[in-house]
């Protein structure tokens, strides 16, 4: 018989999710057209104290409420999903308890740094898989698979940085920025039918939310997430330095074939030099911060497959 919580059932991740346009087909056109011919988008001005805040103006192309509706409605599934295959963790779990102490942490100060997300319904789940993954939808929707606590064996500094850089992300909004490029090349090739409605923009947004989980972000993503996660980490309580360890277990994880979290960041060595360049911006913020007053502690190691969670 399966336990209650099987960390052997892969969860398939659903898409990340889309977002609505502010309702006006006359600005949505402006600011479509606007990016078609070759007007330079600037980079929307930071809504938090920290630089690493700022945002790009190729959001504003993609519709926030679709996206973070669509990325619910994503999210409802994965956890349907995960909870069918008795794959997805109670909230009484050891784990579930820990990621959300964490995340009670981290988003105070998420808040800060994006107005969005004080609307955001933020929601912390740990899935029952193997994966070294994790993820933060748009909209605070977040994600750790088993795998990643206990192959790596995550102290919870270490999962603190890797939270805040998937949290990073949905602050950042990269999803949404994904989508304006692809909607400002799509409507490129497509100018007039764009110019003249609203619709396909929507359908192309909708389409585009079908892959959301799956979306492969940019380098630069990657890195400006990276320096986010240190902010929101650092500020939490919990020690940046863990950036450069968290790298050097991913290295060892898999050389030949990185695991999926890692799969289009940038190389582990790079990054771990990029974070260390980071560490005298971020120590300081750390220093001040207030400390948590739990600890815990990755799973213990599993003897078989049939042990469940430690």
């Amino acid at each position: 018989m399966r336990p209650a919580f099987c960390t052997d059932a892969l969860v398939s991740p659903p898409s990340l999710a889309t977002q609505r346009g502010c309702g006006c087909a006359g600005h949505a056109r402006r600011r479509l057209a606007l990016a078609l011919i070759g007007a330079p988008l600037l980079a929307a001005p930071a809504w938090g104290q920290d630089a690493e805040c700022q945002r790009s103006g190729f959001t504003s192309l993609a519709p926030a409420d679709q996206v973070e509706q669509a990325a619910s409605q994503q999210y409802r599934q994965m956890l349907s999903q995960a909870g069918s295959q008795r794959a997805l963790a109670p909230a009484e779990h050891p784990q579930s308890q820990r990621l959300r102490y964490i995340a009670n942490r981290i988003i105070p100060f998420a808040t800060a740094c994006n107005g969005r997300a004080r609307g955001w319904n933020w929601e912390v789940n740990l899935i029952g898989s193997n994966e070294l993954n994790a993820f933060c939808m748009p909209g605070g929707k977040i994600a750790f698979y088993f795998g990643i606590l206990a192959k790596l064996q995550l102290s919870d500094d270490e999962v603190a940085i890797v939270m805040g850089h998937e949290v990073g992300h949905a602050l950042l909004e990269h999803a949404r920025e994904r989508m304006g490029k692809s909607m400002a090349t799509r409507g490129a090739i497509e100018l007039g039918a764009a110019l003249f409605g609203l619709g396909n923009i929507g359908r192309s947004v909708a389409g585009m939310g079908e892959q959301l989980l799956t979306l492969r972000f940019s380098r630069d993503d990657e890195s400006e997430a990276d320096a986010l996660g240190l902010v929101l980490a650092a500020r939490a309580g919990y020690d940046p330095r863990a950036g450069v360890t968290l790298w050097q277990k991913m290295l060892g994880a898999n050389r030949n074939a990185p695991p999926q979290w890692t799969s289009t960041h940038p190389s582990g060595e790079n990054r771990i030099r990029d974070i260390e360049g980071r560490l005298p911006r971020v120590e300081p913020m750390f220093a001040q911060a207030a400390k948590p007053d739990r600890q815990f502690g990755p799973p213990q190691p599993r003897r078989s497959a049939a042990d469940g969670p430690g």
